[in-house]
């Protein structure tokens, strides 16, 4: 017996041929896709299913995977406007990071991911590098597994960086960096049917020493090389504070210490130079492209046309909500058409169709699992979204199925969505939790936290600011 056929649908595939079949139907199979074709031969050949659902007149899509978030930072969205990322990090993020709880690492990160799926996220890379108390990570991980999305959490740190403005009170030593990451990766790595993993996420260059990065990189070649993913030249001020601490631009100090590889996974890279892309080439090194982000903080336009003529794989990260202000895969995937063909004057700068993989395939290239989602194929897990044009008028009409997502979309069009072979949202609802109750947890949570971080810049504390 199948568990799930979904029919009468057009099926974006995103497989090698990329191919588009618009009479569709898909079989899951516990969670994986057991088989895909036209509808009436899929129809036909599967008889005994438990659950049928006719997705006419819907889009099926590979799900979301986004591969760069802090999800803390959903408890700030809003109170970093109009900053550059030196300002915002020093005056807002880390002194709220100083007083986190794990119970507020628990409901930012179930807030974070109900908006991911919510905007078609099936897969969120998390990047939890302040840790001022034991068990943050845990929090972040018990979301992963509560709602049900596949997840890997990047365990990160500092233990430099105070005359870059680094909070002493999120510091830690290498001593006690270490001894979590490996309670981490024995406790949760590959866990929940191989839907939870375990990754390293330095903070930046410039705030982990280099006996920091060293270890991190021993302790992911231990566990099958596993994700090391690091900030990479988000800013001018990156560069400089790494050769000030290492006496190198952060990407040589990768060079110089070995840490090389297709498993890891530069984000930002705004300022990568011409040596940097041929080395992130040779090595086949993977970027995380955040355009929210690095146009919220003023931060510049990362050179991704010349990324992707390189052959570089090139993903989409919507960045922490503190910096975005949303965890929203669509807005994000509009951004960056639209944010690279401004930035060159030239339309074919990006596509529709390229923003896709960014968001799907290339995606799963870059955290190293383009064998198991990514696209719609048969073998492949179970991860895909029911996109339906007809919940908005935005959507409407749909010709092309791809621009209409990519330009013409929104959260609301994002029907129901599968991880790992389960119906985690069907129909708009979430059903593995109680989402009001999860919302108005994190807006208390937040608040709490406004408080002990001693954040006045919000509600009766915020000033206009027209500017002009």
């Amino acid at each position: 017996m199948m568990d799930i056929l979904i029919k009468n649908a057009i099926i974006v595939t995103v497989n090698k041929e990329r191919e588009v079949i618009f009479d569709g139907a898909l079989v899951v199979k516990d969670n994986k896709i057991a088989d895909i074709g036209n509808s009436k031969e899929i129809e036909s050949k599967y008889t005994d299913v438990k659950k049928i659902i006719d997705a006419k007149g819907k889009v099926l899509f590979p799900g979301f995977i986004n591969t760069h978030t802090h999800l803390f930072q959903t408890l700030l969205k809003g109170l970093g406007d109009d900053m550059v990322l030196k300002d915002w990090l020093e005056t807002m993020t880390f002194p709220a990071a100083n007083y986190l709880e794990p119970k507020d690492t628990y409901d930012a990160a179930m807030l974070g991911c109900i908006e991911g799926l919510r905007s078609g996220i099936t897969t969120m890379v998390d990047y939890m590098y302040p840790h001022s108390k034991p068990g943050l990570c845990d929090g972040i991980i018990d979301a992963y597994k509560e709602l049900g999305i596949r997840g890997i959490l990047g365990r990160g740190c500092m233990n430099t960086g105070a005359q870059f403005g680094v909070h002493p009170g999120i510091m830690q030593d290498v001593e006690t960096v270490e001894k979590d990451v490996r309670r981490l990766f024995e406790k949760h790595h590959n866990t929940e049917n191989g839907r939870i993993k375990i990754g390293v996420a330095p903070a930046a260059i410039w705030s982990n020493s280099q006996e920091m990065l060293e270890m991190l990189w021993r302790v992911v070649k231990e566990y099958d090389d596993a994700l090391f993913t690091v900030h990479i030249s988000e800013t001018p001020f990156d560069r400089e504070a790494a050769k000030e601490l290492h006496g190198q631009y952060d990407i040589d100090v990768l060079e110089k210490l070995g840490i090389l590889g297709p498993n890891v996974l530069m984000v930002h890279c705004v300022y990568l130079t011409e040596r940097d892309m041929e080395l992130a080439k040779k090595y086949d090194m993977k970027v995380s492209h955040n355009t929210a982000s690095n146009m919220y903080l003023s931060s510049g336009v990362a050179p991704v046309p010349e990324m992707l003529k390189k052959g570089i794989t090139v993903s989409l990260g919507v960045d922490g909500a503190a910096s975005n202000n949303s965890q929203d895969m669509l807005e994000l995937m509009k951004l960056t058409a639209l944010q690279h063909k401004v930035n060159k004057c030239d339309p074919l700068a990006m596509s529709a169709e390229k923003v896709l993989e960014l968001a799907t395939i290339d995606g799963a290239r870059a955290i190293g699992m383009e064998d198991e989602i990514g696209s719609l194929e048969i073998g492949k897990k179970a991860d895909l979204l029911i996109f339906n044009p007809m919940l908005s008028p935005k959507a409407i009409p749909m010709h092309n199925p791809v621009s209409t997502l990519v330009y013409s979309s929104s959260m609301k069009n994002i029907e129901s969505v599968i991880v790992d072979g389960n119906i985690i949202m069907e129909d708009s609802k979430i059903l593995t939790t109680d989402e009001d109750k999860a919302l108005k947890e994190a807006q208390d949570t937040a608040e709490r936290l406004c408080v002990r971080g001693t954040i006045k810049n919000r509600m009766e504390g915020h000033k206009w600011n027209s500017l002009y």
